[in-house]
């Protein structure tokens, strides 16, 4: 299934043909040539049936492979309504070489699976992702130290909430092309290493987080793009150049546009995105009363990129 992959794999035949390269336009034309033809604008054409995460099909495991190479992003829908367990979830990524997970400080237990759930106690609920209000714009770990790079995560749905929990999702390399043809100044400036801080995370003296700096866009571990945003107007502090902030302002117009590349879905239960920690939102969202109508969403986050095994 080798010939599925039409990222740039960033070795030494290969770094000069690099599309993220900003002196090299006939490769980056090439490159964004090739990513817009005929790219899915329906979030029907990004779900895959599958029968069993554990072990994916040959066909199942091929139409999500050409989705995470096309648009960096796939969601499956689980033809069962049998509840999935966390081992299976984990069997899932390996599928797609996603084995080392960031164990982040709120994750449940030694496989550094997070439950996304609304807490009304504890130390999770200082943190928006266990409340049921809106998150902005982001991608995940977009605090973690440049050696811990979050390339790919895995979200999965075992109940969605009785109303709300939208997400809006864009491919990373959409974002990046519409900053290109603007101005590829604005990539410029924001593949700086020092152009984004997230101040260190501490509480009660205790520094649980180390302060952060680095880019906005870098290349990752396949060659592709990696990058890592945050919509935060709080703790988060931009680089003070004026080609930064408009370059930041300019992503977020993009961000808040109609453009057709950004997707809004609703997850549903035994339905789950595999990605390569591509930008999205969350609107807010309300619970019923019954279990069965209170989320809970799974998520994995990688070190890896996606890539075949």
């Amino acid at each position: 299934m080798k010939n599925l992959q039409t990222s740039f794999i960033m070795n030494n035949e290969t770094r000069q043909a690099s599309p993220f390269d900003l002196s090299n336009d006939a490769s980056y034309l090439a490159w964004r040539d090739s990513k817009l033809v005929s790219y899915p604008l329906v979030i029907k054409d990004l779900i895959v049936p599958i029968k069993n995460p554990k072990k994916l099909s040959f066909s199942e495991k091929t139409q999500i492979l050409r989705l995470l190479y096309k648009t960096n992003m796939a969601f499956y829908q689980i033809e069962s309504d049998t509840e999935v367990d966390k081992d299976s979830l984990g069997l899932l990524g390996k599928q797609f070489g996603l084995a080392h997970i960031d164990r982040t400080l709120t994750a449940e237990g030694e496989d550094g699976i997070t439950p996304l759930q609304v807490e009304a106690n504890g130390e999770r609920h200082d943190y928006i992702p266990y409340t049921d209000k809106p998150i902005n714009w982001h991608t995940d770990g977009y605090y973690n130290e440049a050696d811990k790079p979050v390339q790919a995560m895995l979200l999965h749905c075992t109940r969605p909430a009785m109303k709300g929990g939208d997400n809006q999702i864009v491919d990373n390399d959409l974002v990046y092309i519409h900053l290109r043809d603007k101005n590829p100044a604005y990539i410029k400036a924001l593949m700086q290493d020092d152009v984004m801080m997230i101040p260190a995370n501490e509480q009660n003296g205790h520094i649980l987080r180390a302060e952060s700096v680095g880019s906005v866009f870098s290349i990752n571990t396949q060659g592709g793009l990696y990058t890592r945003y945050t919509a935060r107007k709080r703790n988060i502090v931009w680089k003070d150049d004026p080609i930064v902030k408009e370059a930041v302002a300019e992503l977020n117009v993009f961000l808040n546009s109609d453009s057709p590349y950004i997707f809004c879905h609703r997850l549903a239960r035994n339905q789950g995105l595999i990605c390569n920690n591509v930008l999205h939102n969350r609107t807010g969202f309300k619970n019923g009363d019954n279990v069965a109508q209170q989320r809970l969403i799974y998520r994995i986050r990688y070190y890896d990129a996606v890539h075949e095994v």
